[in-house]
């Protein structure tokens, strides 16, 4: 199967997302397919797509058995195929059609998105997911998604789909030795260590200004000036 145009992702993983998130407006009518294109939330990138466009990349997908109209309505409405035209088991294709909507995500964000699609048991059960992805493209030699390098600062690499091509990856530089360098001395950060510094940083900071008042009123007790 050809490499799909970012514009036909967008429209298959649409179709996707609506499908799993809201079931009784599924399938989809094409102002409706167009509203979720379009989306200015949980889209990377947000795209502009126009009904013209839409039309056309639901015609391309329709030729790959991507994508089906409906018969059973008298508007024309769109289901998709994902999942059977590519091969992929439920988890699978929900990483995928993450990927398409999202961009590049690390385990834990992919865990976090997916809780209106699918329950992943935890961040273990994401990982097992995107290694045999990684693995059945490396067996069949068309490679769905690949681990990015780890930016500075990132506890988790991030995962991103080539079903667009690996011209993609050209947007996403690798780590420079620079940054490695760094990133070796210093282990990143998580978001929740930040926060539990930061509340520790807090409940130090209030008791060394307790001891300071306790320290100024003991001193004027005694009638010592301070230092």
């Amino acid at each position: 199967m050809r490499t799909l145009t970012p514009l036909e992702a967008r429209v298959l993983a649409t179709l996707m997302e609506k499908a799993r998130t809201v079931p009784d407006s599924y399938p989809l009518s094409l102002n409706a397919l167009l509203l979720g294109c379009n989306q200015k939330t949980s889209r990377d990138p947000m795209m502009d797509v126009t009904e013209a466009q839409a039309q056309a990349a639901i015609d391309a997908l329709k030729a790959l058995s991507l994508v089906f109209q409906a018969s059973s309505s008298r508007v024309p409405r769109f289901e998709h195929n994902f999942q059977r035209g590519f091969g992929v088991s439920e988890p699978q294709a929900v990483l995928l059609g993450l990927l398409m909507l999202r961009g590049p995500q690390t385990p834990g964000e992919l865990r976090t998105n997916s809780e209106r699609w699918y329950k992943f048991a935890d961040i273990a059960s994401v990982e097992d997911a995107l290694g045999e992805l990684k693995a059945r493209g490396e067996d069949s030699g068309v490679i769905a998604v690949v681990q990015l390098p780890r930016a500075a600062g990132m506890r988790e690499q991030r995962w991103v789909h080539l079903l667009c091509g690996e011209g993609a990856l050209s947007a996403f530089p690798p780590v420079n030795a620079g940054d490695t360098a760094i990133d070796s001395e210093a282990e990143p950060v998580s978001l929740g260590q930040a926060e539990r510094l930061q509340q520790r940083l807090e409940t130090l900071e209030t008791q060394v200004l307790q001891l300071q008042t306790q320290l100024a009123h003991l001193q004027k007790e005694l009638g010592v000036s301070q230092a």
